[in-house]
């Protein structure tokens, strides 16, 4: 077969699993596009976004230009004569004229028009959605809005996290992308119907709400473990991160507040208490909740 000449735009980790299998395929891209680096971590220092590793390491040409839409940017797209862009998860918009200048190909990990946006694995866990999957669609201005050619379902099980659930779709995003660059199938519009945004993980999603219900902010908290994470608010402002709880039938406590009974620690919400059994204190590691009570009982209190 003979291969389609790709340029890849990409960021995250999620946007490196599909660049592997990429560059695997007979599409191997002829050049690698990226986010500058920024500084990261607690010493902010200068680090280059994933993509922009595993280019490297896989010996592809890497352009990081501050904006992807610039003419010297476009330019050296242009430069390789691509007969396909493919997009994963880059983080940035990208505009006219470059939209249209070439065929663009976008992997996107949800069931489009279900869970347009930035946030569409997070979203899915949240709403509790049995299933989700990845479609390969036309990228226009309209967010997320273009036709499909390809989409396949994956089932989100009772205890998938971010981090698992990720995990299976970045893989099938990757042999999606190959088989739409293999077969060129051809695209449908998206229906009106079914429509549903996931925006950004913003601040207040990450908090546990005391008004949803415990199994509301059961999911919260898979959802954003383990790249995000959701948290509780200790007294003074400081913010415990919660890894993993559950639903409990346990006694709870008043909503919104922690309460200890032995080595188990209960958070109140409207309908009844979410055990939290793994935490991380601010600074800390992550540690189950009886280590975190040995250490730090005195800031909760005693059922």
């Amino acid at each position: 077969m003979f291969g389609v000449r790709t340029v890849y735009l990409g960021t995250s980790d999620f946007a490196v699993t599909v660049l592997e299998r990429l560059a695997a395929s007979d599409h191997r891209p002829a050049l690698v596009v990226t986010r500058p680096d920024r500084p990261r971590g607690r010493g902010r220092r200068l680090a280059s976004p994933p993509v922009a590793e595993s280019a490297r390491a896989l010996g592809l040409e890497l352009l990081q230009p501050d904006s992807v839409n610039s003419d010297e940017a476009r330019a050296a797209v242009a430069g390789t004569s691509p007969d396909a862009v493919c997009i994963c998860a880059y983080g940035a918009l990208i505009r006219e004229p470059l939209l249209s200048e070439h065929p663009m190909l976008n992997v996107h990990p949800s069931l489009l028009p279900r869970w347009r946006g930035a946030a569409p694995i997070e979203r899915s866990i949240e709403a509790g959605d049995p299933e989700t999957g990845v479609s390969i669609m036309r990228p226009i201005m309209e967010m997320d809005a273009g036709p499909v050619c390809l989409q396949r379902r994956e089932p989100i099980h009772p205890d998938d996290d971010y981090g698992s659930l990720s995990a299976r779709l970045a893989p099938l995003g990757g042999d999606l992308l190959v088989e739409a660059l293999d077969t060129s199938p051809p695209f449908v519009e998206q229906p009106a119907d079914g429509v549903t945004v996931a925006p950004k993980i913003e601040a207040a999603d990450r908090a546990l709400d005391p008004s949803l219900d415990a199994a509301a902010n059961e999911r919260r908290v898979r959802a954003l473990t383990p790249h995000v994470g959701a948290y509780v608010v200790l007294p003074g402002d400081e913010r415990l991160r919660v890894r993993r709880a559950a639903v409990s039938d346990a006694p709870p406590p008043p909503p919104s507040e922690l309460a200890a009974d032995g080595d188990r620690l209960f958070y109140g919400c409207v309908d009844g208490a979410l055990e939290l059994l793994e935490v991380q204190p601010a600074g800390g590691r992550p540690m189950d909740a009886g280590a975190y009570l040995r250490g730090h009982g005195a800031r909760v209190g005693r059922g």
